[in-house]
């Protein structure tokens, strides 16, 4: 299942993300994936401020992970942009938060291929003329059902 919108503007991206807050739900696995600037955090700062997070969004690019609790619900916030080997996944304990109890959003997961599981929802984010295409797949069960859920 695919589903797809164009974002002519970072508000455009937020107002995306707050579309997609729905998926939003215990054990989703959700990769962003995108060139440099392409507004992947954007689009999670949309997801988050739909989700109820008033403070600021940051790209965890230098401290890999950013947690946010809201509502009872944990979302960790993961930019594996400067990861120099997947392998660095298992010290930062990885595992832990793909347990289940929380949301993953995983930017830049090929850089964990090999350690990283398969996206429940994988965000595709490509730069055209006149903004972004924004391509949401659902791979898993869980991942249609919320997609659906959403359409």
């Amino acid at each position: 299942m695919i589903h797809e919108r164009l974002a002519d503007s970072a508000p455009a991206m937020e107002a995306l993300g707050e579309w997609l807050a729905p998926l939003l739900r215990p054990g989703t696995v959700i990769f962003l994936r995108g060139e440099l600037g392409a507004g992947k955090t954007t689009l999670v700062r949309g997801l988050l401020r739909a989700a109820g997070h008033t403070g600021s969004v940051k790209s965890p690019t230098y401290t890999l992970v950013e947690p946010y609790a809201l509502d009872g619900l944990q979302i960790f916030h993961f930019d594996l942009y400067r990861l120099k080997d997947p392998e660095e996944l298992e010290f930062l304990g990885m595992r832990d938060y793909l347990e289940g109890r929380g949301v993953c959003l995983v930017e830049w997961p090929e850089r964990g291929a090999g350690v990283l599981p398969g996206p429940d929802i994988d965000i595709l984010i490509e730069s055209l003329p006149q903004g972004r295409r924004v391509r949401v797949t659902a791979h898993t069960d869980i991942g249609r059902q919320r997609l659906r859920e959403i359409a």
